[in-house]
């Protein structure tokens, strides 16, 4: 882990500050607008992936489809993976249709993830905030 800046009250122009100290306080504004963006987008990724859970559970459910569940998260899964991209493979959905199952109140749901909100991959690639910290991956 690296040390981490003391956290300064950013000083006002002409107060006196240093490059090394604008230099410090722009570290620590970058800081914790990323901190704050992972949180945030953490918290729109688990109640997503909750949705998504709670919609395909319905789909199954209503039409009683238990029999068929695996071929229809193989075709949600082709069909959401060329519009979205990675993440959406049969295993991750099967994961987010358990991740309903196991939590079906909402609001709950929506609570957790907010408490959760400092544990997230976003970024740029070789980026990644971890329990609000920024780190860059060597192997990026």
């Amino acid at each position: 882990m690296a040390n981490q800046p003391v956290k300064r009250k950013p000083t006002l122009p002409g107060s006196g500050d240093t490059p090394e100290t604008l230099f410090h306080d722009l570290q620590e504004l970058i800081r914790e607008s990323r901190q704050g963006l992972a949180r945030s987008v953490n918290t729109a990724m688990v109640l997503l992936y909750w949705r998504v859970g709670e919609r395909i559970y319905r789909h199954i459910l209503a039409g009683k489809r238990a029999d068929y569940g695996e071929s229809i998260l193989l075709n949600l899964s082709k069909r959401l993976t060329t519009d979205f991209g990675r993440g959406f493979s049969p295993p991750n959905l099967s994961r987010m249709l358990r991740f309903h199952e196991h939590f079906t109140d909402y609001q709950i749901v929506s609570t957790l993830s907010k408490q959760l909100g400092s544990f997230c991959r976003v970024g740029h690639p070789g980026e990644r905030i971890e329990a609000g910290i920024l780190r860059r991956d060597v192997s990026a």
